[in-house]
């Protein structure tokens, strides 16, 4: 039976509080909530998921205020951040709480903590009365939801509530950072750009190598994010064999022959308006049973950046 859709936060709330699983919006994809210091709510989620138990979640908060439920320390370049980026696309990799389910963070001695800006999403926190583990609310490795229809096609018969609150506006995660004292890792790319972190923490390293297995964040493996139709990464649109149904994805609408069907992510090559769009667009030509996917490349700057990761795993995808 497909689960049912509301528009009331104190409904979710009160879900979250009896076990339950809701999938919630946020500014940055919408996440598949359950009380994070409740064990038997967050192997739901896995189940639900069919996500393996070595790929942490994130703990998300109503406000930054709340840090010490769920960590025991805010090392100072994590302090920086929080303080200006909270709430917003930012997850910090802290030293974990023992009242947060180490399902959560998959044994990990740290916990991966978010404060969301999402309207809707803040209300739950707050009425929830406790820290949610939300990762988003897809099957694992797939297409990532930014509307609540995306959630119901591909979870609707094993949670119990959407909250729906529109598009996320933001529109891929958010960007995960481990403020180690001589620079801030960047672990995974996404809502918040490089450069708005190095202007703030200072120097910044990437995290550039692949992890097979027990990543230390979400969002690391090699294969992810990935629509049921192929998908191929390119630096130039090459022109479809003949009876060929291909799709093209690219940043600003381009002139090309024999393609089935376009999505064009903005008109004026906005990154910001590109990222808003991403999923959705994938999501849309996924359902039209086209034979591949053509993704062209994205500047590398920026939101572009997440936009080209995402791509990328993706396209690694069997």
């Amino acid at each position: 039976m497909t689960c049912r859709l509301t528009t009331d936060p104190e409904e979710a709330a009160a879900v979250i509080r009896a076990g339950g699983l809701v999938a919630l919006p946020t500014e940055t994809v919408y996440g598949l909530g359950a009380d994070a210091t409740n064990s038997t709510a967050v192997a739901r989620i896995f189940a639900a998921k069919q996500r393996p138990a070595f790929d942490p979640l994130i703990v998300h908060l109503a406000s930054f205020e709340q840090w010490p439920t769920v960590a025991t320390d805010l090392p100072p370049r994590a302090r920086r951040l929080a303080e200006r980026f909270w709430p917003g696309p930012l997850t910090l990799i802290l030293p974990r709480q023992p009242r947060i389910s180490e399902l959560v963070t998959s044994g990990l001695p740290t916990v991966a903590v978010r404060v969301p800006r999402h309207p809707l999403m803040h209300a739950v926190l707050e009425q929830a009365g406790c820290p949610i583990a939300a990762p988003s609310a897809n099957c694992f490795g797939r297409l990532s939801p930014t509307r609540a229809e995306h959630v119901r096609d591909q979870l609707g018969d094993v949670i119990d509530l959407i909250l729906d609150g529109g598009s996320c506006d933001v529109g891929v995660e958010s960007t995960i950072v481990r403020p180690d004292a001589e620079a801030a890792t960047i672990l995974r790319v996404g809502g918040l750009p490089v450069e708005d972190v190095a202007a703030v923490a200072g120097p910044v390293r990437l995290a550039t190598a692949d992890i097979p297995t027990a990543p230390e964040a979400p969002g690391m493996l090699p294969q992810h994010y990935a629509p049921r139709t192929p998908i191929e990464l390119v630096t130039t649109a090459p022109a479809p064999p003949t009876g060929a149904r291909w799709g093209l994805l690219t940043l600003a609408p381009t002139a090309r022959d024999g393609y089935a069907a376009t999505e064009a992510l903005s008109e004026t090559g906005d990154l910001v308006r590109a990222a808003a769009r991403f999923f959705a667009a994938l999501h849309r030509l996924d359902a039209l049973g086209l034979d591949r996917i053509i993704a062209v490349e994205f500047p590398e700057t920026g939101l572009g950046r997440a936009i080209n990761d995402r791509l990328r795993r993706a396209a690694a995808t069997p």
